[in-house]
């Protein structure tokens, strides 16, 4: 018996290494900071955990939900984008609930590639993107991140060859890993090439809220032409504390939503209706939130990129997401760095390779810890090195 090539052809877990070591060091009994993982330490606000509770004492909340998603949230969605952005959607034609962002990015590569298809995939940048691509039998190409373009896309790079058998991008700002960010003026040039050589754009917004000193991260659709060649993503995992609920949705382009709602009604049975009523809620009270998580956060990178700049690292503070980008330093890989904090401080931080060839150089900090944990991480690194 053997399993499809489409499974034997997936890469190999990177971390599966450093796990073993962590699991090793806590039987051992030492102790071990976990800032790996991008998962909130913050409590689901209240307010939010109290509508569920309502919501699903109803019975009518305990049949099957809608495959669309329920129109409340479908509606809430919308009404959040035109609060937010200035953008006007139709719930009913241009939003579609998913169970979490990541399981409408993985199976939106499916409406759209074809076998042998090119897909750009941002590199340093979710694993998904690519994983996706290759389970709907698309060539993944990688479109490099790198430092010198501030962590942005060099389209230049690609002969037009490439570009005019290019199907799909999947672009993420603000950026997981990087932290990187991006103006209207980026989108103008994104939508004005897909355009040109009709190609789709999907843009990741997860971390659109988690964002600092100002900076209020756009989106795509408030660029003329946009409806035309994209859709985009978002979450409540990473504003409300919401990463276990699992409930996000998709807006923009009609036919490409109705592609992926399409494909979605014969795959899963949608969100529960009580969960998406939550949702309704967190939407509707998103100041209050963030009045509340992004001073934390604020703190939290302050004193990670100060305590990691006075010991000589070259990193800059990321003006959103909840992760800091680190160069290593000379002499060390990214993998080999990260085995180094473990063994020698107990502290886990992901290695930038995981996130893609061009993440070599740098590792991933998350901020998703309280500060006294971060404070103790940041001093045993500086007593190491």
């Amino acid at each position: 018996m053997d399993v499809a090539s489409r499974v034997k052809n997936l890469p190999p877990y990177l971390f599966a290494e450093i796990e073993k070591k962590v699991e090793n060091m806590r039987i051992q009994g030492k102790e071990v900071i976990d800032l790996g993982i991008g998962d909130p330490d913050l409590p689901t606000p209240e307010f939010i955990i109290d509508r569920l509770c309502l919501e699903a004492k109803k019975a009518e909340n305990h049949r099957y939900p809608s495959y669309r998603g329920l129109s409340a949230f479908r509606k809430a969605a919308a009404s959040w984008y035109t609060k937010r952005f200035g953008v006007t959607l139709n719930p009913d034609r241009e939003v579609v609930s998913l169970i979490g962002s990541k399981e409408g990015i993985a199976h939106f590569a499916w409406c759209i590639v074809d076998p042998g298809d090119i897909v750009l995939a941002s590199d340093p940048g979710y694993p998904v993107y690519k994983i996706s691509t290759m389970l709907a039998g698309g060539i993944p190409l990688e479109l490099p991140l790198l430092k010198k373009n501030q962590f942005l896309p060099d389209f230049t790079s690609f002969p037009e060859s490439v570009l005019k058998r290019t199907k799909l991008i999947y672009i993420n700002y603000p950026n997981n890993p990087t932290g990187a960010t991006v103006d209207h003026k980026f989108f103008r040039e994104v939508v004005d090439l897909a355009r040109t050589y009709d190609f789709v754009i999907a843009h990741d917004l997860a971390y659109s809220e988690v964002s600092y000193d100002g900076y209020n991260a756009p989106s795509i659709f408030e660029v003329d032409g946009a409806r035309e060649v994209a859709v985009e993503f978002h979450s409540l995992s990473k504003t409300f504390n919401m990463t276990g609920w699992r409930v996000g949705f998709a807006v923009g382009n009609e036919k490409l939503i109705e592609a992926l709602g399409r494909v979605k009604t014969n795959i899963d049975s949608g969100i529960f209706n009580a969960i998406q009523w939550s949702g309704v809620e967190a939407l509707g009270r998103t100041q209050e939130v963030l009045d509340w998580i992004l001073p934390i956060y604020t703190r939290r990178r302050n004193l990670v990129v100060e305590s990691l700049q006075a010991c000589g690292f070259e990193v800059e503070k990321p003006r959103a997401s909840f992760y800091v980008w680190v160069p290593v330093p000379v002499g060390y890989t990214s993998m080999s760095f990260a085995e180094h904090l473990l063994e020698r401080t107990g502290v886990v931080v992901t290695p930038g390779t995981g996130f893609g060839q061009y993440g070599e150089g740098y590792i991933r900090i998350s901020l998703t810890s309280p500060e006294e944990i971060l404070t103790k991480a940041m001093e045993k690194i500086q007593n190491e090195l």
